[in-house]
């Protein structure tokens, strides 16, 4: 009868551990899914603030020393001409298809035809997108949206062009993408190629501000050559209404400087 009970008793606790085990694996599983990179977002719980503790891969975002955007104090800003960081900007005419990523407004380069040059290196544009309001700060002041324009090189390496957006006339080269903005985020966006032209989207003043920082977005990653136009464009009050109605805050605050230095070449 002892060994009966005996038995019984090993049986139960092997039960036991068993549900345990189960129960851990998955909590484990939980904390996996929680943590996902596609996770991070502009909210409290899973804001900027918060982006560094979502991954191990986004711990540049809080240790890294070469963060965006920044503020650029206009007085401290070295003025260099075109004797260092010179950069050429070859861009077109081209079609674009959009997608709601869940962060922002992306549009999809179709080709490869537009590019920059920065230093004799060849970036080629793969896609551009909004924020609002703008993430990089002229002297601690924010615009009412900021574009960026995103570039890679045959290695990997990234480049930037921000351009500041403040109300204003309708901008009329935008206007086509602005009436076919996908809302959701589960819909990847229309078929339909957006042709727009971003030679004519450019600021005439050609005056730019150049520094060395990173992504604004996770996984932050740093050695991303940026060129932030200093003359902003202009959208309409209804444009910049539009865009904030799918996202009423995607903006990244000011980061550190860190002793970099920010460059001005003039045209």
């Amino acid at each position: 009868m002892k060994k009966l009970g005996y038995l019984f008793l090993a049986m139960f606790s092997s039960l036991m551990l068993a549900a345990c085990a189960e129960q851990k694996s998955e909590e484990k599983e939980v904390i996996t899914t929680s943590t996902n990179q596609n996770d991070w977002s502009y909210e409290e719980s899973t804001g900027p603030e918060r982006w560094g503790e979502l991954d191990p891969s986004n711990l540049t975002c809080v240790n890294g020393s070469e963060q965006s955007p920044i503020n650029v104090e206009f007085p401290e800003v070295k003025a260099d001409g075109k004797s260092k960081g010179e950069s050429e900007i070859h861009y077109e005419s081209t079609p674009f298809t959009l997608e709601n990523n869940g962060h922002t407004i992306q549009a999809n380069a179709t080709t490869e035809s537009n590019h920059i040059i920065i230093e004799n290196n060849e970036y080629k544009l793969s896609q551009f997108h909004f924020h609002t309001p703008s993430e990089h700060q002229f002297n601690g002041q924010n615009y009412d949206m900021e574009l960026h324009l995103v570039h890679s090189d045959e290695n990997g390496k990234l480049a930037v062009i921000g351009l500041m957006i403040q109300e204003g006339n309708e901008n009329k080269l935008l206007a086509s993408m602005w009436n076919g903005l996908p809302t959701d985020k589960a819909v990847k966006g229309d078929s339909e190629k957006h042709v727009i032209d971003l030679q004519a989207l450019l600021p005439e003043n050609e005056t730019t501000f150049q520094y060395s920082g990173s992504l604004t977005t996770p996984p932050c990653t740093e050695e991303v050559q940026w060129i932030i136009f200093e003359q902003p464009i202009e959208m309409s009050k209804a444009q910049i209404k539009a865009f904030q109605q799918i996202f009423s805050d995607n903006h990244r605050p000011v980061q550190p400087i860190n002793e970099r230095e920010i460059n001005k070449n003039e045209d």
